[in-house]
């Protein structure tokens, strides 16, 4: 059995190890359904006001802060604000993940995760991974948090799709893993109207998770 952690990784030798194929966007029916199931969502004003508060502080200084300050002052305060965390699930940090994957035993920290688990996670729904920026860092955001959902996948042993999300600085882009097939989304500006996007799609993953992945 080979070892080896989520940031050793390249999507080329995540593709080539475990044959992996990635789908565009616009062909990912998962992806779509989504970004659907997103646009139904309503945002109140308080939400609104709040998204607007954390992203002037995010225009302000988000260039400069480090990786914690980035995930402390701006994201885990938008997923928070997405209200995840119930008694069924929860958002979960800075969390040890690890599993079999083929013929490697796969581990990291996964930045965030939601999960099912109270105090405590158990089965893992969706993983983040957070970049300062797109260098300066080991390995790939895409490729690390891609190698997490390989994880999580089989941990569910259920074959229902996995889904995450990767941030670089300002940008968040959403990932989908279905069986061999893995699709990343168009880019979310945070400091722009894609906040409002951004706060859709998050809000979108916890009834996709109820109603399509709880076991």
């Amino acid at each position: 059995m080979k070892v080896a952690t989520f940031k050793e990784w390249t999507l080329t030798k995540l593709d080539k190890n475990f044959g992996l194929v990635q789908v565009i966007d616009e062909e990912c029916h998962l992806l779509q359904e989504w970004r659907t199931l997103s646009n139904s969502v309503e945002i109140t004003d308080f939400h609104k006001q709040t998204l607007l508060k954390l992203q002037k502080s995010l225009i302000w200084g988000g260039k400069s802060w480090n990786e914690f300050e980035l995930e402390n002052k701006f994201i885990s305060p938008v997923i928070m604000c997405a209200e995840i965390d119930d008694r069924t699930i929860g958002y979960f940090l800075e969390r040890q993940l690890s599993g079999t994957v083929g013929d490697y035993e796969l581990s990291g920290i996964v930045y965030g995760m939601i999960a099912k688990g109270f105090r405590d996670p158990d089965l893992p729904y969706f993983c983040m991974h957070e970049y300062k920026r797109s260098v300066d860092n080991q390995g790939t955001p895409d490729a690390q948090v891609l190698a997490a959902m390989l994880v999580a996948r089989e941990q569910n042993k259920n074959q229902k799709p996995i889904y995450g999300l990767y941030i670089v600085g300002l940008i968040w882009n959403f990932i989908v893993l279905n069986g061999g097939e893995y699709c990343i989304s168009k880019n979310y500006d945070a400091s722009d109207d894609d906040i409002f996007e951004i706060f859709k799609m998050l809000k979108a993953v916890k009834v996709i998770i109820y109603k399509n992945l709880l076991g």
